[in-house]
């Protein structure tokens, strides 16, 4: 009887838990590109939509898979003008953030993010011409803009370097007059080193 415990506790050691891959450790870094849809679903001849594209560098930090995230992103959106026509706004920022660990599986295969950043560039309304085709002129200039962002990630491991994500973000730009609040939603794949 003594014999069969302890075989069956031996069997129950090695095969009664998984090894689970070594994901989201502390120090581990990623490089991440995202592209995205900004206020609204983007299509060649939306009037007021636009899209954004970005890349990004996180380290985790800690035993929670917190991360610190530093990238960049080129915005570009729209302004309806007269009956068919738009005025093209695009922004150039670099972004600095803290994206909190909310929630994952066993397996390490999902993980849940919530996340603010802090966001500053430059916006150029129009490419910087300021008179349209018919002759109106646009009251709004090139200049420095500066905000911030929250974000909400999930994150799906495809294998232990290589993840699959969908995000939405909102972000709040101020020093422009073109709008404070963009929206945007889109998806994201990350390397992870």
């Amino acid at each position: 009887m003594r014999k069969a415990i302890m075989i069956i506790a031996a069997m129950l050691t090695l095969f009664g838990g998984r090894a689970m891959a070594q994901r989201c450790l502390p120090g581990m870094s990623a490089v991440e590109v995202r592209a995205d849809m900004v206020n609204g679903f983007f299509a060649g001849n939306s009037r007021n939509c636009g899209y954004n594209f970005g890349l990004f560098y996180s380290v985790i930090k800690g035993d929670n898979a917190n991360t610190w995230s530093f990238g960049g992103e080129y915005l570009q959106t729209y302004k309806p003008y007269g009956e068919k026509g738009r005025i093209p706004i695009a922004q150039f920022t670099g972004e600095v953030g803290y994206n909190l660990h909310i929630v994952s599986d066993y397996s390490q295969t999902f993980h849940l993010y919530g996340g603010v950043s802090a966001l500053a560039g430059y916006e150029t309304v129009n490419w910087g011409k300021h008179v349209l085709k018919d002759g109106a002129t646009i009251g709004a200039d090139d200049t420095f803009i500066y905000g911030g962002a929250v974000t909400l990630s999930a994150d799906f491991y495809l294998s232990d370097h290589v993840v699959l994500g969908a995000h939405i973000k909102e972000r709040f730009v101020f020093g422009n007059d073109t709008g404070h609040f963009l929206f945007a939603y889109g998806l994201h794949l990350k390397y992870q080193f």
